[in-house]
């Protein structure tokens, strides 16, 4: 905490008032009364004085300040340190204990008031143009981000089909903090937070409600409250919480084999699927009682040695005391394994078979494409050629009608026309 005090005439006094420095989730009430002083020669009139104070005790956590002087109208730089830090933030605050700056963020708009460096352990401000308006007190804040939600209403199981209420605190919050609730990876819709400040600290305490109707599907399932501050980065601070659902049984019969075969042993194994685990399973056959093999041991029913006349539908019911199910499974046993043909030697003479017609085919194939070739070969070689002699003097004939004459025999002085086969 620095103060500010204006010096008129040739006398002053500089009044203390009660205030808080926050440490660790703690304050300290601090009043300070300085006697009348006459300012040194060299402090000119209308000046200001900053008096820091820091507490004494060996704390490496604990701010420490020093003394500045500034004139009215020029500029001062406030300056606090912790020897170590432990990833907490640093803050300043005026006289109206408005925030100036949280860490390197500014929340205040006063252009007068400027960033002059944020380290993890160091926050200093510069104040410009500095008023009489300005006098009082800075307060310079190392607080802790312990405002770390937590989720009450998770303390008892909730039963299927029931309403469950969750509520979120964050506390010593400075500006007030926002909640936010997630189910998984989805952002669930709460009540509007309530804010609440602090009796005697500038922080504040926010709460929120969120209402769910659980089903089994929400077991397990995490919801999370996450602090949405200034001062902290998107999913700094977060409470995580598992809810616990309760449901009845939901009853599946598993075989030991898809193919149980007669004369083999075999089991059926009934799951609960409920929370909690079932207490109780009871075994039965429907339309009838459990062969006399079968041997029933809580989840299992074991048969020693199967049988045509095991074949039926045999019910398991499993109660949890939330409630009770059943499921059913249909046994229809198999032929013994030595009256069965071996399917791999079925399938090793199924492939010889088709390799064999597969062969003859191809040799069908390629011998009728040899006779094709010889066939053809043979028409080419006895093809008959047909040859005209046309009657020799029709292309000199005068005119058309002497050509016909020519053509058909009239003139006895031309040879008759002859056709010869070859």
């Amino acid at each position: 905490m620095t103060g500010l005090s204006v010096s008129q005439g040739t006398a002053f006094r500089s009044s203390w008032r009660p205030s808080r420095c926050l440490q660790n989730g703690r304050h300290y009430a601090l009043s300070l009364t300085f006697p009348p002083v006459r300012p040194p020669a060299s402090q000119p009139l209308g000046s200001l004085t900053l008096r820091p104070f820091s507490l004494t005790y060996d704390d490496p956590l604990q701010p420490v300040t020093s003394d500045e002087t500034v004139s009215v109208g020029g500029a001062v730089t406030l300056t606090c340190r912790v020897a170590e830090s432990d990833n907490s933030s640093l803050q300043w605050s005026n006289t109206a204990q408005q925030t100036l700056y949280f860490g390197e963020k500014r929340a205040l708009r006063d252009n007068r008031i400027q960033l002059h460096r944020s380290t993890p352990t160091e926050l200093s401000i510069i104040i410009s143009e500095v008023q009489l308006s300005d006098e009082g007190f800075f307060y310079f804040f190392f607080v802790r981000t312990y405002f770390l939600p937590h989720i009450s209403g998770l303390e008892h199981p909730v039963q299927e089909g029931g309403t469950l209420t969750l509520t979120c605190t964050s506390t010593g919050s400075k500006p007030p903090a926002r909640l936010r609730w997630f189910r998984g990876d989805m952002e669930l819709q709460g009540r509007p937070d309530v804010v609440e400040s602090v009796p005697d600290e500038p922080t504040y305490n926010v709460s929120s409600e969120l209402t769910l109707e659980v089903s089994r599907a929400d077991d397990n399932q995490v919801v999370t409250c996450a602090v949405d501050h200034p001062s902290l980065a998107p999913g700094d601070k977060r409470s995580e919480q598992a809810l616990q659902v309760l449901y009845s049984p939901n009853v599946q019969i598993l075989p030991e084999s898809d193919l149980p075969r007669e004369g083999e042993k075999f089991h059926l194994e009934c799951l609960g699927n409920s929370n909690p685990e079932p207490s109780s399973y009871i075994w039965e056959k429907k339309d009838g009682e459990l062969p006399p093999l079968a041997k029933a041991e809580g989840t299992f029913l074991r048969f020693e040695a199967l049988n045509k006349s095991d074949n039926g539908v045999y019910l398991c019911f499993a109660d949890n005391g939330i409630g009770s199910s059943v499921g059913e499974y249909v046994l229809l046993v198999q032929d013994a394994a030595e009256n069965i043909a071996d399917p791999t030697a079925m399938s090793t003479s199924s492939s010889v078979d088709h390799a064999v017609i597969g062969g003859v085919v191809a040799v069908i194939v390629f011998i009728l494409l040899c006779l094709l070739i010889v066939f053809g070969r043979y028409l080419i070689r006895h093809k008959g050629t047909y040859l005209t002699h046309e009657a020799k003097g029709s292309d000199d004939a005068p005119d058309a009608d002497t050509a016909i004459i020519n053509a058909e025999g009239g003139n006895s002085g031309v040879e008759d026309k002859k056709e010869y086969f070859i």
